[in-house]
């Protein structure tokens, strides 16, 4: 595989830390889910990453596809929970809203670009990933 970009962040202190990009262009403080501090959660990172990965794949299938694509907004909505033998596992819901296509043809783009989203082919076969799809 040809790598056309790589990027490196660090994190120090864990949930309740600090995390950066190495190239100085945006750190944030973390907290845990619901502790009522300020500070941003690994789901709520990984939740922006992947809405935004999605949506650029879905436009990016859409030009190959040449579809008159006039709009689109995806949120990925990112949980966490315990497994029974006691590790923990995400769980995620991308939510798709599409203007400009009739609604197969939006399912059927969105299905498309789940197989192509860097994200979706890093989650697949490991995470529960549904995909919901409305058209306006």
């Amino acid at each position: 595989m040809k790598i056309f970009y790589k990027t490196r962040a660090t994190a120090i202190g864990g949930r309740s830390g600090h995390t950066a990009l190495d190239d100085g262009s945006l750190a944030l403080d973390l907290t845990a889910p619901n502790s009522g501090k300020p500070g941003a959660n690994p789901e709520q990172l990984f939740a922006m990453g992947y809405a935004a990965c999605f949506d650029s794949a879905l436009h990016h299938v859409a030009q190959v596809r040449k579809l008159a694509l006039s709009g689109s907004k995806t949120s990925a909505e990112v949980g966490i929970g315990q497994l029974p033998d006691g590790g923990f596992k995400l769980d995620i819901d991308i939510h798709v809203k599409l203007s400009g296509l009739d609604e197969a043809t939006a399912r059927d783009l969105v299905e498309a670009t789940h197989q192509v989203c860097p994200y979706s082919n890093a989650t697949r076969n490991n995470i529960d990933v549904r995909l919901h799809v409305t058209t306006v």
